[in-house]
């Protein structure tokens, strides 16, 4: 796992790297508001269309709330989703 900035200040927290080449972004966030999921799934929007070889995956994690995918592909999911 790595975390990846741009020379334009453009950031990602999380890239994961598939055996396949294929790459996966995350944004953790210790808010769960709408604004807060807003604005960072923009950010991985902005990071992934900047990219030749575009993620597979966009995920926000947040610190609660539920979990699901925006009509944008940018999946959202509460943290308490990632343990049994």
């Amino acid at each position: 796992m790595m975390h990846a900035r741009d020379s334009a200040g453009r950031e990602i927290d999380a890239i994961v790297q598939l055996p396949d080449g294929g790459w996966a972004a995350f944004e953790v966030k210790l808010g769960a508001t709408q604004e807060i999921v807003e604005s960072a799934a923009a950010s991985l929007l902005r990071f992934a269309s900047q990219v030749t070889n575009p993620p597979t995956s966009l995920t926000v994690i947040t610190s609660s709330g539920p979990s699901y995918c925006r009509p944008d592909g940018v999946n959202v999911v509460g943290f308490g989703a990632l343990a049994p």
